[in-house]
């Protein structure tokens, strides 16, 4: 028993707190009367990291024991290629002073880094710009500081001397701050000026991506995330697994995916909606639970081909976001499409009730062998098209935390083992949404005797006002997705 209270302790806490495809910026410039030095500094979250010790031909598993003289040499030269990104107006060649290379544990066993680069610029003419241009499609916090140490007068400039972040090793606590967003710089100074009070005048800066336009500055612990020390974590890093411990995993991993599908943004919200409206039965239920599984493997696989082969050509956060954008459209389609269909059979089912009313005006006992209440309320038809595309778009999404198990799995050497417990991570994903489903079905059980009710005009709207909810969900999500809105604020 002992062995899981870690396990389930771990499951509150964050993994790397602007998540785990993100890279914050930090740029520090202390002006003198000699020169500008820069301090320059990129906190890479797991994914970015594995990439990057990939590119440099070394493990990227967190247990890899690697001399730090030969990661602070593949440091000096990456930092080499980032300064050639970084503009500094009017045009001047850094020198590259020194660069050192953290590294630390992240979630599923896996690093974060933090890269920290000293420059130096001579004979600037008292007027400095600057723009930072590496990652940019990067969430993260992206902080920029100005000050001078030897009181060097500073007329104007377009950031004070505030470090919020303290060089990105420890980010504010307030869930509601949103993080900054600045690669941008102006400065003016003057060796010989009188000592005045620096004149703050912020520049326009680049557009955030929109990964990092819902995010805030310290996210909410998510249910299920793949944190650093959890039992899979501790599981994977050995060379030899034994058959229970293996069994341990797949059930954890379950377990993983189904405290997953409590966050925002899974379907089940969709799926409640679609099977209120409609004729659902429990093996349809079912069936949509299967399609969010294959589906969310499939994506997750992708993702991490992305990840693995294609990350210098398609940035793995811009996939997501696509994938989230594509979800949300299809889910708008499909509800738009219900909410056609169930609005014009209600609307035939007044016209016919109406007809009935004067066709048949009751005057005299008649007895009919069929039931009219069918005509009076609008059922949603359940096809197997409308299934299929509903749980699609449920498990098009992918979860980080699946991909931290992938990618950490496949840098260990558990290749087939980490298949299995990807999908092991997505049937309790999809356990969830088909339990709604279920119960939703189950429920209809207890409502009043539709005969009773048909006419009751809450009744016969119900399949309607689902697929009207099912249209605003993916409203929502696809909002989301392109940052246009912030979950906080729902």
């Amino acid at each position: 028993m002992r062995r899981f209270i870690p396990f389930f302790a771990a499951i509150l806490l964050t993994a790397h707190p602007m998540g785990n495809f993100s890279v914050s910026h930090f740029t520090k410039f202390d002006i003198t009367k000699k020169s500008v030095h820069v301090t320059y500094i990129l906190d890479l979250a797991e994914i970015p990291t594995y990439q990057l010790m990939r590119d440099w031909n070394l493990d990227p598993s967190a247990d890899a024991k690697i001399a730090q003289s030969i990661l602070d040499q593949k440091a000096t030269a990456q930092a080499g290629q980032w300064i050639k990104l970084l503009d500094f107006s009017p045009d001047r060649h850094p020198i590259l002073e020194h660069t050192s290379i953290k590294l630390s544990d992240g979630a599923g066993g896996m690093h974060v880094s933090r890269i920290e680069t000293s420059l130096r610029l001579d004979n600037v003419p008292g007027k400095l710009s600057f723009e930072d241009r590496n990652y940019p499609d990067r969430a993260g916090w992206k902080e920029i500081v100005i000050t001078s140490s030897d009181k060097t007068p500073i007329i104007q400039a377009s950031h004070t001397a505030t470090d919020r972040s303290k060089a990105l090793t420890e980010y504010p606590a307030d869930p509601t701050l949103t993080p900054p967003q600045d690669l941008r710089a102006s400065m003016e100074w003057h060796v010989e000026a009188p000592v005045i009070v620096t004149k703050i005048v912020p520049i326009p800066q680049p557009a955030a991506p929109a990964t990092q336009a819902a995010t805030p500055a310290t996210p909410k612990p998510v249910p299920g995330e793949v944190t650093r020390g959890d039992y899979l974590s501790r599981m994977l890093s050995r060379h030899d697994i034994p058959f229970n411990v293996m069994l341990i995993g797949l059930a954890v991993a379950f377990a993983f995916g189904a405290l997953h599908a409590k966050s925002p943004g899974h379907g089940k919200t969709i799926v409640a909606a679609y099977l209120v409206g409609s004729r659902g039965t429990m093996k349809q239920a079912a069936f949509l639970g299967g399609m969010v599984t294959l589906t969310h493997t499939i994506s997750v696989f992708l993702l991490g081909l992305v990840t693995l082969v294609f990350a210098k050509y398609l940035a793995p956060e811009k996939l997501v976001t696509w994938l989230g954008v594509a979800s949300g459209i299809s889910i708008i389609l499909i509800g738009a499409s219900l909410f056609y269909k169930r609005l014009r059979t209600l609307r035939q089912a007044k016209a016919h009730a109406h007809a009935h009313h004067h066709h048949h005006p009751h005057t005299h006992d008649h007895h009919h062998d069929h039931d009219h209440s069918h005509s009076h309320v609008p059922q949603g038809d359940v096809s197997l098209r409308s299934l299929i595309a509903l749980g699609a778009s449920g498990g098009m999404v992918p979860c980080p935390s699946a991909l931290v198990l992938l990618l950490i799995s496949i840098s260990l050497g558990h290749v087939g083992l980490g298949l299995l417990l990807l999908i092991s991570f997505s049937l309790g994903l999809a356990g969830v949404l088909m339990a709604i489903g279920m119960l939703v079905i189950y429920a209809k059980q207890w409502l009043p005797d539709p005969v009773k009710t048909s006419q009751h005009p809450m009744f016969r709207l119900i399949p309607v006002l689902s697929a009207f909810v099912i249209v605003c969900v993916g409203l929502v999500m696809t909002g989301v997705s392109l940052g246009w809105l912030k979950p906080a604020a729902l």
